[in-house]
């Protein structure tokens, strides 16, 4: 029997010394590289307004804006709504642009309206995980969100998880909490998880490994990201398919689930960033997205907003395992929005055929 490591949820710290060092660095005004303690001065955008249509919510903006403007003496307008909504108005506004950004919404729900942003690469890029770099040109990854599997240690026994492929054991028959791919984003990022790993980077080949898995799920699947965590937590199943930011709020409630990041390794779902076609302030809307990935902002990020940094060198506080300890594997964004469809199909036919 193989030897399966179940990695512990710390609890969320926070770290408030990362203030002082944000507003200790720079010289207040200008954007800069950050190459180890040196800080290069780039530019200046004073008393200027940044206009940015964003999907976080307000506590999770407002630490992060109140730092940028104290910066660089810049006024920030902000819009929040949903994905698709800010994807629309964006839309609609396409011949008279009027904000400068969107920050936020996941790299799948975006790429389909890559036009919509000019290109950007920013200093950063050399410093984060692989799987997370801009090779599109338009979008760069801000946070990042991990795949996992949370286990109900009380009910585990002798059985060992390690990842995937461990879920084929017929002791776990009826015991696997998933959502419909084509009813969770979450879900379906899991799907593209498994044909990545599973066919070791070749998507085709991984289809062996989910007729597999959907027979060992016993005709049980769920509805909703919420029911895999009760599931699991309650004990109506062993394991659970879901995703740090859905389970981590739930982690020190929980102490008996644990988790464990697939062996076999994890695509990225991550959240961008990118500057609208038509940007004003195109040079406040550069130096938003450099501030954002700087390694200051994303330590901050991670230790105190409960969102995992795209950088290798962000310690980990904050998230359970460092991004340097995760088995990252990258997928063919492209090749997986172009088959999206086809894929929750055929999950829907394999099922349908096998329960």
């Amino acid at each position: 029997m193989s030897h399966c490591k179940i990695l512990k949820a710390l609890p969320i710290a926070l770290i408030f010394s990362v203030m002082i060092i944000l507003s200790a660095c720079g010289n207040g005004n200008g954007y800069y590289s950050q190459t180890g303690s040196d800080i290069e001065v780039t530019g200046s955008i004073d008393d200027t307004t940044l206009v940015i249509y964003t999907t976080f919510s307000s506590e999770f903006t407002a630490p992060i804006i109140e730092l940028f403007e104290e910066r660089y003496n810049i006024i920030v307008e902000l819009h929040q709504d949903s994905t698709a909504s800010t994807l629309a108005r964006l839309r609609s506004e396409e011949q008279n642009p009027q904000a400068d950004v969107m920050w936020g919404g996941r790299m799948y729900d975006v790429a389909p309206d890559m036009d919509l942003f000019q290109d950007f690469v920013t200093e950063h890029e050399m410093h984060l995980v692989p799987g997370h770099e801009n090779i599109e040109g338009a979008l760069t990854r801000f946070v990042t969100n991990a795949g996992l599997l949370i286990i109900n240690t009380d009910l585990l026994g002798d059985i060992e998880i390690r990842g995937y492929e461990c879920l084929l054991n017929p002791a776990l028959y009826g015991q696997i909490a998933m959502v419909y791919p084509s009813a969770s984003s979450l879900s379906f990022s899991h799907l593209v998880n498994q044909l990545y790993a599973m066919g070791r980077g070749h998507p085709h080949n991984g289809w062996i490994f989910v007729t597999q898995f959907i027979t060992n799920m016993g005709g049980i699947i769920l509805t909703n990201s919420e029911a895999v965590h009760t599931g699991v937590s309650n004990g109506d199943f062993i394991v659970g398919l879901t995703y740090e930011d859905a389970f981590l709020p739930y982690a020190e409630a929980n102490p008996h689930v644990k988790i464990v990041y697939m062996n076999e390794g994890v695509v990225p779902d991550a959240t961008v960033v990118g500057i609208v076609n038509g940007a004003i302030n195109l040079e406040g809307a550069e130096a938003f997205i450099s501030f954002v990935t700087s390694y200051e902002v994303q330590a901050f990020i991670q230790a105190n907003l409960n969102r995992r940094s795209v950088r290798w060198d962000v310690a980990t506080t904050g998230v359970p395992v460092a991004n340097r300890e995760i088995n990252w594997i990258p997928a063919d964004i492209e090749y997986v929005l172009w088959n999206m469809h086809f894929w929750t199909e055929r999950f829907w036919s394999l099922w349908m055929l096998h329960n």
